[in-house]
């Protein structure tokens, strides 16, 4: 028995996993599920767009992937967009373009006729609400401007929405289109809709042979059996109902996310698998309480190599904050964690993590989904043993030396939550798990 095939023993027959981040994102969730792929009939996106990056390493190889599911790159897997995910077809485009360029099958891929469109209109208007809020006492978000939040505000406003299957009626999407131009005025000098509606079913025409109803199509998987793996875009601190708001994404990226994202309910979920980066980082606005502005923090970002997958931006960095985590293992109903980047503080010394916040001079060790109020959380300080490079000569977790042992175990103290696997490296192979799930 594989390593992955023991961690994968809790599954039944029709079972679902589910992978989520319990930060602010980019904690290697790609990896995480590119390793539990190998053991699924399909992995799925259920909200987010292109502004959500996993970058996977395989035999030396890096893909980075934005809209596609992480299980592309498994012969057997099916991927997955379901009806949660903002899409914008010119990128999942050149992504599958560039996927077959690397030698991947694309035709595996799945795309839900139901999920809803970016237009280059939502851009736009993206990018002027943020260049508006710049200068405005509130701040911008430090949105990826990629037209995200637009595209779902439209999808709630309804009549001008437009959906995957829209793209191949021309007609159908030019009023759309043209409905969409008119209610807004920042759109008066942006193309004109004939001009975007052809561009769009040019497009849409070249992405008709993935379109179906993944509603259905997961269903009838599940009831024949099959395993199914939902990977979340962004993470749980940045869910827009459970996250830092205002300084949040615009989907519900807990598994909160998933039936609705998919139309699977939650209640066929038997795993959950939380993926926490041993440390924190966090990109664009909004607090951060164990923030390090200073060599610690740049050490730490040019180990992780921690610049954005989809736009290249540096990440903030910080000491791993448990009361975060504690609260996403709350939300998430987590049932094992995924430890990554473990090895990138080998060597940092001194080694802290925080346990608690001070807001006021009260301490709390409940976390604060609410951008002003955790803005005055000053982080409560617990140092623990550093640990050197032999992390990653490991080959199982047993192999670790007792003080990253000891981090790892402070972490699912605070979680209450068991140790599934860690990671010590970008490879697949630098995946370690239990003795007895290696051996078996």
């Amino acid at each position: 028995m594989t390593a992955q095939q023991a961690q994968g023993q809790s599954y039944r027959a029709g079972g679902c996993t589910a992978v989520v981040g319990m930060q602010w994102g980019d904690e290697g969730k790609g990896k995480v599920v590119d390793v539990l792929a190998a053991e699924q009939d399909a992995t799925v996106r259920y909200n987010g767009g292109a502004n959500a990056g996993h970058s996977v390493v395989v035999d030396g190889q890096r893909f980075a992937l934005h809209l596609v599911p992480s299980g592309i790159l498994h012969s057997g897997c099916r991927a997955v967009i379901g009806n949660g995910v903002a899409v914008d077809p010119f990128k999942l485009d050149e992504e599958l373009t560039a996927l077959r360029k690397q030698g991947i099958d694309t035709s595996r891929l799945v795309l839900s006729t139901r999920a809803h469109v970016v237009t280059p209109y939502h851009k736009l208007i993206d990018a002027l609400r943020e260049d508006r809020l710049s200068g405005n006492s509130a701040g911008a978000i430090g949105t990826t401007k990629r037209g995200i939040g637009p595209c779902y505000a439209e999808k709630a406003q309804r009549s001008a929405a437009v959906r995957v299957g829209d793209l191949l009626n021309l007609d159908r999407l030019e009023a759309k289109l043209d409905l969409a131009r008119s209610f807004d005025t920042g759109l008066e000098s942006a193309s004109e809709p004939a001009e975007v509606a052809r561009t769009l079913h040019e497009v849409g025409r070249r992405l008709a042979a993935h379109m179906e109803d993944t509603t259905y199509l997961l269903h009838d998987m599940l009831d024949d059996g099959g395993r199914v793996l939902f990977e979340g875009g962004n993470a749980t601190l940045l869910d827009v109902d459970h996250g830092t708001y205002p300084f949040v994404t615009s989907s519900v990226c807990s598994v909160l996310g998933i039936p609705s994202g998919t139309g699977v309910p939650g209640s066929r979920l038997d795993r959950v698998v939380g993926v926490v980066k041993a440390y924190s980082t966090r990109v664009g606005a909004g607090p951060m309480p164990t923030e390090l502005l200073d060599t610690t923090g740049d050490l730490i970002r040019d180990r992780g190599r921690e610049f954005g997958t989809t736009t290249g931006r540096p990440r903030r960095c910080g000491w791993v904050d448990l009361v975060g985590l504690k609260y996403a293992a709350m939300v998430n109903g987590v049932t094992e964690l995924a430890v990554m980047l473990l090895d990138v503080l080998a060597t940092v010394e001194p080694l802290k993590v925080c346990v608690a916040y001070d807001i006021d001079g009260e301490r709390t060790e409940r976390f604060i989904p609410d951008a002003e109020a955790l803005s005055r959380a000053k982080p409560v300080r617990e140092e623990l043993e550093p640990f050197d490079e032999s992390v990653c000569d490991a080959r199982c977790i047993e192999d670790l030396a007792a003080p990253a042992r000891s981090y790892l175990d402070r972490i699912v103290e605070a979680t209450g939550t068991p140790l599934g696997l860690v990671s010590v490296g970008p490879d697949r192979s630098q995946t370690l798990y239990h003795e007895a799930a290696v051996g078996s």
